[in-house]
């Protein structure tokens, strides 16, 4: 071909894709938000989805759950400390972080803190030079894993544990904690608070109102002052709650809205959590923790005892399916190490989740709507199977309720649908349901309340359609659909 005819091809599909511009609709301001929305930094943290929770501490040598306080610092004594496996383990397993116990409720301190005598500076590890929360920073930033720390406000070791003066220690730690090892995505508070305890020697019961004692707003405050972009755990947040169970589900009714003002750590009414609040001031998302063996320490006794890949992927249909993230506990051993048994059983769980998700049968379809916000192609259906969360099928601004039609072309085999929210502007669906067309009708497949940034539906039997429709029957304002995939993962 002559460099003439060249030029002429090249200028014709140059003025094809001016005209393609020339004729495109100018681009619109999205549509207005609704409702308590996610800050930028728990964003980020929805994204993670999956990290880990190690149980670290006094307790992994003294074989219990909960220490009483009176442990002597040389007990602590790791054998072959190993963080960067932690770290190496979690990576491969799909994770995007680790959270560590810095502190338990026995009040034992993995990093040398100079306000205590009970903490790694007094044992035999490392000849008293050891920290275990340096090393953890150090192996995640290896690793590109996101580093998150427990603190436990109860105290069974100090002596003035239950009076305001223990509130400038708790503090002290804080400040320690947020400012010597670099950024911390996550900083988790315990709702286990008072009760009996060594209390430097007083072997007592001490009884504390867990909802003014520890001062919250200004021990939040602190937190977000040390670092800005760290997100508190507690019951009631402020920044993310607690799902009400150690079970591993939150409720197929969640939302990421809380009544914020209402719960704090120990809040009786905790079953709520599992839900959240429809009708929340401010956005609060549930996070799922559960470990993956009967207890949250190490003990070499339930090396048989860990949980079955389905039973893990049961609980990640029913956390991350379910619009929560999941804090899976894998606890170190006396070694200092996660046990062979743990780390292949989570290898396998990451597995069993690839095969599930194998290929989106809904990629690259088609898909028409019932309406379009401002009918403006870049809020249409097409937006919702592209692939992309940050572009989202919006409808119509005066319409509560909607529906979108996903034609797969030939008819496909499925069983999985996930969906997603457009959540930066609000989380707002309260009921939908899913069909299929199958000889010629509309067959039920599923249906629920809340979507949130991810809902999965497992189906119970596979269908077989070329024809599927998302009914949006109710919502808070219009509806936004971020993503809508579709998959066959293996039958059981």
């Amino acid at each position: 071909m002559s460099r003439f005819v060249l030029l002429i091809a090249f200028c014709s599909l140059f003025w094809a894709c001016e005209q393609e511009t020339e004729n495109a609709p100018p681009p619109i301001d999205p549509p207005v938000a609704l409702g308590p929305l996610p800050t930028q930094a728990q964003m980020a943290w929805h994204e993670m989805q999956y990290y880990m929770f190690v149980h670290f501490n006094m307790n992994t040598f003294t074989n219990k759950e909960w220490g009483y306080g009176d442990e002597s610092p040389e007990t602590f004594n790791p054998t072959d400390l190993d963080t960067r496996q932690w770290a190496r383990i979690a990576k491969e397993a799909g994770m995007k972080g680790i959270i560590l116990t810095a502190k338990h409720h026995d009040g034992f301190c993995l990093w040398p803190s100079a306000y205590t005598e009970h903490s790694v500076k007094n044992s035999p590890w490392k000849e008293g030079k050891g920290d275990v929360v340096k090393e953890l920073a150090e192996a995640c930033k290896e690793y590109g894993l996101k580093m998150g720390l427990y603190l436990s406000p109860w105290d069974r070791n100090h002596a003035q544990y239950g009076e305001p003066e223990y509130l400038e220690y708790f503090h002290n730690q804080i400040r320690e904690l947020l400012t010597n090892y670099g950024e911390v995505f996550e900083f988790w508070f315990d709702g286990a608070n008072g009760g009996d305890g060594y209390y430097g020697g007083a072997n007592e019961t001490r009884k504390v109102d867990r909802k003014a004692y520890y001062k919250w707003p200004e021990t939040f405050a602190l937190v977000h002052e040390l670092q800005p972009n760290a997100l508190i755990f507690s019951d009631g947040g402020p920044d993310i709650r607690w799902v009400g169970n150690e079970k591993g589900f939150a409720n197929k009714e969640n939302w990421s809205l809380l009544r914020k003002e209402e719960v704090y750590p120990g809040y009786p009414d905790y079953k709520e959590l599992t839900t959240g609040h429809y009708d929340g001031t401010h956005w609060v998302p549930a996070e799922v923790d559960v470990s993956i063996r009967p207890g949250w320490y190490y003990h070499p006794e339930q090396d048989t005892m860990l949980k079955s890949v389905d039973q893990l992927m049961d609980i990640y249909y029913k956390s991350i399916g379910r619009n929560a993230n999941l804090l899976l506990n894998v606890p170190a051993d006396t070694r200092g190490k996660i046990a062979a048994v743990d780390s292949a059983r989570l290898m396998e769980f990451a597995a069993a989740i690839s095969k599930d998700f194998p290929e989106n049968i809904a990629s690259g379809r088609r898909m028409t709507t019932y309406s379009t916000y401002e009918s403006h192609p870049d809020f249409s259906g097409s937006q919702a199977i592209d692939g992309d969360y940050n572009t989202y099928w919006a409808t119509d601004k005066n319409s509560n309720s909607n529906y979108a039609v996903l034609e797969l072309g030939t008819p496909k085999k499925f069983n999985r649908i996930l969906l997603q929210e457009y959540i930066p502007l609000g989380q707002r669906v309260d009921s939908f349901y899913v069909a299929a067309r199958i000889g010629g009708e509309w067959d039920l497949l599923d249906w629920g309340c809340s979507i949130g940034y991810k809902r999965i539906i497992k189906l119970e039997e596979p269908a077989y359609t070329h024809r599927l429709i998302l009914d949006l029957v109710s919502a808070k304002g219009p509806p936004m659909i971020a993503n809508w995939e579709v998959y066959m993962a293996p039958e059981e």
